[in-house]
């Protein structure tokens, strides 16, 4: 895809910015983490060009002095809240990232569970963690936070919390998304370190909103649209522009919770070194954009993209209508509607001149392939077979997999299994084509081509199953659906 983003600069000027903010603390700067470590596909589809591991390569030349504290919500435990790009919940997510960090020489020192107030869901957790022998700590609500400083900057604030033993200088706060209270892990350690005699500091690490673009620029939107279901909001942060008189973008939570961390310096240091909570970050992705049109076309893109994926969790049943009203208004902010994602249109007009479900996909280089569902196949399985033809540059009336071969899987799925639809979902076609594939030229060269769709877009007009969403995720498509169950 078109690249907008120099990812060699970001990681030599963001990692220098980050040395620079630790050298301005002595002894133990907590660093929180927006986003993702690693996996930061939101950033890698609106930044064509960022990595999605990017930061993680910039902390390991420094992994020596880092220990990383990862943080979940008791209430997104409750709810069994998933991360929409790898559909499993929070909790697992903590697992699995555990792992990834210690595989790549990370120090993982704790769990902490925020907003905890005996939640049973939270507390089997907390309970399987110490069963595996992970240290994790309980951070309590308080009444009236952000707001009432003084009761949070106090011992029935802050004060009750679990203090988080750490033993390296350098502690960056993560979690599996956005609303887990890192912020608030932050500041409760501080409130926590300075009572034990420990001078420590704190930074924010957060990729969007993009502080040095304009607030309506399409990315800035992108990160709005994001989490659309928290309702965060890009703003102009008054206090950079009070104290600079310049214009900075920063979002609601961080503004609203600005005071208290300028209390909390005062009370600890006699000042604060932050003027603003953009001050706080330590973000350069600002200063990487190579192309800001290619950069441009992809937020909108990924806006549309999380439209539909609010779409589709209403009509499971996941999801309130405010959510959907929100991204629509940043439509009208982006001057877009869903007909700016091609695949979309292409899709609904495959749909309107076949009378069967379609889906569509827009490779590299701007072509639009189309597949509709048959009696044999699913659109999806279909579309997979009709790109991987074209790609392989196999005449699109050859039959890869004989209707031989596909009516006994298709008598196994009914009979035997207890299965409905009888189509083939795209794992089915992968594997017949597997098997094909040693005494079939063809099939081996079609099989080929799909690398190739990676970072691709695709829109279906049904939602489509579980199986047949993992196959696209697993192929690195962007997927989108109608949010159409099927019947």
């Amino acid at each position: 895809m078109r690249i907008g983003f120099d990812n060699e600069k970001y990681q030599k000027i963001q990692s220098e910015h980050i040395k620079e903010r630790i050298s301005q603390f002595d002894g133990k700067l907590y660093l929180e983490l927006g986003g993702k470590l690693f996996d930061d596909h939101h950033a890698s589809r609106v930044l064509p060009g960022f990595l999605p591991d990017s930061k993680l390569r910039m902390f390991q030349k420094i992994s020596d002095s880092i220990e990383i504290v990862i943080v979940i919500s008791a209430a997104d435990i409750e709810k069994n809240k998933k991360r929409a790009d790898l559909g499993i919940t929070y909790d697992e997510d903590v697992l699995r990232l555990r792992g990834e960090f210690q595989n790549r020489g990370f120090m993982v020192g704790s769990v902490v569970i925020t907003h905890y107030n005996g939640q049973p869901a939270a507390t089997q957790f907390k309970q399987r963690l110490e069963r595996d022998g992970i240290k994790t700590y309980c951070h309590y609500l308080i009444e009236g936070y952000p707001h009432d400083v003084k009761l949070i900057a106090s011992d029935e604030g802050f004060g009750k919390n679990d203090y988080v033993e750490t033993q390296r200088p350098l502690v960056i706060v993560t979690a599996p998304g956005p609303g887990s209270g890192k912020m608030a892990v932050c500041l409760s350690q501080l409130y926590n370190e300075n009572k034990r005699g420990i001078r420590a500091g704190y930074a924010k690490f957060e990729t969007f909103p993009v502080w040095n673009l304009p607030l309506k620029h399409p990315v800035n939107i992108a990160y709005e649209a994001a989490t659309a279901d928290l309702n965060d909001v890009n703003m102009i942060d008054p206090f950079h522009l009070e104290a600079y008189n310049k214009i900075a973008i920063n979002y609601n939570r961080d503004i609203e919770i600005y005071p208290v961390l300028n209390a909390l310096f005062e009370g600890i240091y006699g000042s604060n070194p932050y003027k603003s909570p953009t001050d706080m970050g330590v973000n350069m992705v600002g200063f990487c954009i190579s192309d800001d049109e290619a950069c441009c076309e992809a937020s909108k893109n990924e806006i549309v993209r999380r439209y539909y994926d609010a779409t589709n969790k209403l009509a499971r049943g996941a999801c309130n209508e405010a959510e959907i009203s929100k991204i629509q208004m940043l439509f009208n902010q982006a001057h877009i509607t869903t007909d700016f994602r091609r695949t979309t249109t292409a899709a609904k007009q495959a749909l309107k001149e076949t009378g069967h479900t379609s889906a569509a996909i827009e490779l590299e280089d701007g072509t639009i392939i189309t597949g509709s569902s048959s009696e044999l196949l699913g659109c999806s399985a279909a579309l997979l077979l009709n790109v991987m033809k074209h790609l392989a540059g196999i005449d699109h009336s050859r039959k890869l997999i004989p209707q031989s071969m596909i009516e006994p899987i298709q008598h196994t799925k009914i009979h035997y299994l207890g299965g409905h639809n009888p189509r083939l979902h795209t794992d089915e076609v992968l594997v017949a084509l597997s098997v094909l594939s040693e005494n079939d030229e063809d099939c081996k060269q079609a099989l080929e081509q799909l690398p190739k769709l990676r970072g691709c877009q695709v829109h279906c007009t049904v939602m489509l199953s579980e199986v047949d969403q993992k196959i696209f995720k697993k192929l690195g498509v962007n997927l989108t659906c109608e949010p159409v169950l099927k019947k």
